[in-house]
């Protein structure tokens, strides 16, 4: 059987970074990762919770975080950072102190910042969100994902593989199916591919959905 890798934990070193930065030592370190994770979800949370989503996309393409030993620098990449930021102009510093207090960290200092994304839906995250809105809503698989790899063509990629697993359109069995337009070497280390696995919960059950995006050769 062919041996399936993470495109991204592959790639590290050659054209992928880590979305982590910091040093701990052993004893310390499951500790730290664990505190990355619960940083990450309580963004997504409160993002989830304080944005008004039209389209279901909340535009996390990812959240990078460095931490030095009084400073925890955490940058979150937006498609679409209006959502957050308008409306209250106080939305990050809200942000802010909601993680500071989740936390309570007594003397290391916590700063989050914005970063705006040019194209969107070249993301993986941003596009499986847009495509787990869809299936939320009942549209048909097929349907969801060739309105994916269009949005994902505007935005100039070189190739896209979009696969949903499980009880796809409320089926008694579950099953696998994927479509892949463009080239996506998988293979190629040189080749910069973004990837990501996110889980919709439907009606029928939980499905499965992967992106594979292939930015461009380095």
């Amino acid at each position: 059987m062919g041996q399936k890798i993470n495109p991204l934990g592959f790639r590290l070193g050659t054209t992928q970074g880590h979305h982590s930065l910091w040093f701990a030592q052993p004893k310390n370190y499951s500790k730290g990762l664990q505190e990355d994770q619960k940083i990450r979800d309580c963004i997504k949370n409160y993002v989830q919770k304080n944005m008004r989503i039209s389209s279901g996309v909340e535009g996390i393409a990812r959240i990078e975080i460095q931490k030095r030993i009084d400073l925890i620098q955490v940058i979150i990449y937006m498609g679409f950072p209006k959502l957050l930021v308008e409306g209250k102009p106080r939305r990050i510093e809200e942000l802010q102190m909601n993680v500071q207090k989740e936390f309570n960290y007594v003397n290391r200092k916590l700063n989050i910042a914005i970063s705006r994304i040019s194209k969107p839906y070249g993301h993986p995250n941003i596009l499986a969100e847009f495509i787990a809105g869809q299936l939320r809503n009942r549209v048909s698989f097929r349907k969801a994902i060739k309105k994916a790899i269009e949005l994902t063509e505007q935005a100039d990629t070189k190739g896209i593989q979009v696969q949903i697993a499980g009880r796809i359109d409320g089926k008694e069995i579950a099953r696998v199916e994927w479509i892949r337009e463009g080239r996506v070497p998988l293979q190629t280390i040189r080749a910069k591919i973004d990837y990501c696995s996110y889980r919709v919960r439907t009606i029928y059950g939980v499905l499965g959905i992967k992106i594979w995006i292939f930015v461009d050769e380095e």
